[in-house]
């Protein structure tokens, strides 16, 4: 069976996903001045949608193992974000504001893990790499996502209803119907594998499956929390860093995060091939060089010019971190791959608190700018363990070579 209709949806959910999460980060500054809140406030929203993510990504863990595998889950998740968009849309007052953002929460953690469990099955159904080519698709619905918010924002009503949000609703629609219909059947693929390992048992002596990967899993959990701590940092308070600590214009705050996640959006189309060709050590080590060097301009800038500059620079460096990651674990342990991605995935949300909720609970006591320096140091922690990264590229190299011998 091809894998190229299961790509194509995969590649629409992550896209769906981008546009729908990009439309919100954007309009955080609206919504602060519809609820008439504090950017403390609009940080412990931020936590309970983190906190309902990490419900919704178990769950997507626990539909993965039922029929229809992660294909289901991931449908599940976007059909979810279709229903909770117009409560968060229509939500009068800040406390419905706030459990209607944790619905979405929780469906927004089921697309999370959906799309990066569906990601790494077809890329070893395809046989080749393919995930950051599946998370260009999400950059390329983001940058869509905040070039809509960047145009529309000065003019598109927000109170009553925020119809910025109404368009995703369709987005995420029309992507589950389409994985449902045209995603990989994991759970197929699974039942099969346990009952190779299972005969593979009787046959040694041996019943266990193999451990979980520990060690090297670990690294890339630390790698994918500083990438997403940054990447979140950034998507989450760059609007509002340029609207209110650099006093710039309303579109512009749009219009930034649009140039981070256009910069993102470029490396992810190359990033398969660079990594084939330089190994993960060098992409790493120069990508969060890079990340750190770009954050270090925002953090300086005396205007938005300078930040917009600064924001993009990041974006370059940032745009391999999360592809590069499952990429890896899904190569430490193919036929245990769910299971190595959902145990990655939980890093996924560390950095998450730490980028969108620790950057704003610093920028209360002080300012934005001083938040971000929050995630130039933890990208520079990925600089000094870029060299561990070499045992993921040992995985890579001991599993073709077994290919071949098979």
């Amino acid at each position: 069976m091809s894998a190229l209709p299961a790509r194509r949806a995969g590649t629409l959910a992550f896209a769906a996903q981008g546009y729908v999460l990009t439309t919100i980060l954007a309009s955080l500054p609206v919504v602060r001045d519809r609820y008439g809140i504090s950017e403390d406030q609009l940080t412990y929203a931020v936590l309970g949608v983190l906190l309902a993510a990490v419900a919704g990504s178990g769950l997507a863990d626990l539909l993965s193992r039922r029929p229809g595998g992660s294909r289901v889950a991931l449908a599940a998740g976007l059909f979810g974000i279709a229903v909770t968009l117009p409560l968060v849309a229509l939500a009068p007052v800040f406390l419905a504001a706030v459990g209607a953002f944790a619905l979405y929460g929780i469906a927004l953690g089921m697309v999370d893990a959906g799309t990066n469990m569906q990601g790494v099955a077809v890329q070893r159904a395809a046989g080749r790499p393919l995930m950051a080519s599946f998370h260009a698709g999400w950059s390329a619905g983001a940058i869509v996502g905040a070039l809509v918010c960047s145009a529309t924002v000065m003019w598109l009503p927000y109170d009553p209803v925020m119809l910025v949000f109404l368009p995703g609703v369709l987005v995420a629609l029309g992507a589950g119907w389409i994985e449902l219909r045209d995603g990989l059947r994991t759970d197929a693929r699974a039942v099969g594998s346990d009952e190779r390992r299972a005969a593979d048992g009787e046959h040694a002596g041996t019943a266990p499956a193999a451990p979980i990967p520990w060690g090297p899993l670990l690294v890339l959990g630390v790698a994918l929390l500083a990438f997403y701590a940054a990447d979140n940092a950034a998507q989450t308070w760059g609007s509002l860093y340029v609207d209110s600590t650099l006093d710039a214009a309303a579109w512009l705050g749009p219009l930034t995060l649009a140039a981070y996640l256009v910069t993102a959006f470029v490396p992810r189309l190359f990033g398969d091939a660079a990594v084939r060709r330089w190994g993960r050590v060098r992409v790493v080590r120069t990508a969060s060089l890079v990340a750190a060097a770009g954050l270090g301009v925002v953090v300086a800038a005396p205007g938005a010019g300078v930040a917009l500059v600064g924001f993009a620079l990041a974006g370059a460096g940032l745009g391999l971190g999360a592809p590069l990651c499952f990429a890896a674990a899904g190569a430490l342990d193919p036929d245990n791959a769910d299971a190595v991605v959902a145990r990655l995935n939980v890093f996924n949300y560390g950095g998450t608190l730490l980028g969108a909720v620790l950057v704003g609970v610093v920028s209360g006591f002080s300012s934005l700018r001083v938040g971000f320096l929050i995630p130039i140091a933890l990208v520079l922690v990925i600089t000094t363990l870029s060299g561990r990264f070499a045992v993921h590229d040992d995985a890579e190299a001991a599993r073709r070579e077994r290919e071949v011998i098979a």
